[in-house]
């Protein structure tokens, strides 16, 4: 079943996600354009139907005009869709005739092998979809949902990705070094032989997450939160974990917990 944002909460919160992008950075050329083309197309981005289906409480899958523009108008979700492999074929000819994507809806789709690199996405709805081999270095997201995704096979290297949620998503041999990933909801994430290296991680949540064999190696970790995160075999050299928080009472990682260049191998959790 898929599990869906519903509309009431994303308009709920998408004034408190835009306040708090000025509140964690300072006012730049980038971060200013950044908003304002978000805000812009936020008329889409939160316009969230039901499947079609009067019994069905799954996001209804996103419809294209004559132009192939996304538009907001009614449709099913991906288990009632007449025909689910056409309905594929137009998500992957759009997404690779476009380098700007807003406000796209696939909730429960199968991606392989299609390369997203240098692609922006401003408030896409990805929950419960599969990335199977997908190339997504130097990919742009703001304000999209990833939750119980699964990827396999895959690489962000170099994304830059804000005020995006993972939460539940599943990752095994995924790249997301030399990466910014700020303000992110990566909460009870599972990820396998994962690499997330030399990224940015301001603020970002990794609660209740399973870590296993995984490395956040040369990275910034600053308010970035770790509680009650279960981790085997994870490395943080030359990370600053005495920023981060290993639990609710502000407690970081100790002396015992460290190796030479802040590694820790545990088998548990803080």
């Amino acid at each position: 079943m898929q599990i869906c944002m519903t509309k009431r909460t994303f308009v709920s919160t998408k004034w408190l996600l835009y306040r708090n992008f000025f509140l964690a950075f300072p006012a730049n050329h980038n971060n200013i354009v950044s908003f304002f083309t978000t805000f812009y197309y936020n008329k889409i981005m939160f316009t969230q139907n039901k499947c079609l289906v009067h019994y069905c409480r799954n996001l209804a899958l996103s419809t294209f005009d004559e132009d192939g523009n996304i538009t907001d108008g009614k449709n099913y979700c991906l288990d009632h869709i007449p025909d689910p492999g056409k309905f594929k074929q137009e998500i992957y000819k759009y997404i690779s005739e476009h380098d700007k994507i807003v406000g796209l809806n696939v909730c429960g789709l199968l991606f392989s092998d299609i390369d997203l690199s240098n692609k922006k996405f401003y408030g896409c709805t990805f929950t419960n979809c599969t990335f199977n081999n997908i190339n997504s270095s130097n990919v742009l997201m703001r304000l999209c949902i990833f939750d119980f995704a699964i990827f396999n096979d895959c690489n962000f290297i170099k994304s830059n990705t804000q005020f995006t949620s993972f939460s539940g998503a599943t990752f095994t041999h995924t790249l997301f070094t030399s990466s910014d990933m700020i303000q992110n909801n990566f909460n009870g994430i599972k990820a396998y032989q994962s690499s997330f290296d030399d990224s940015d991680f301001f603020n970002s949540r990794f609660i209740a997450a399973t870590l296993i064999d995984t490395s956040f190696r040369n990275c910034n970790l600053k308010r970035t939160l770790f509680y009650d995160s279960k981790r085997s075999n994870v490395s943080f050299k030359m990370s600053n974990t005495r920023e981060a928080l290993f639990t609710p009472e502000g407690k970081s990682l100790t002396e015992s917990d460290l190796s030479f260049g802040n590694t820790i191998v545990d088998g548990g959790h803080l």
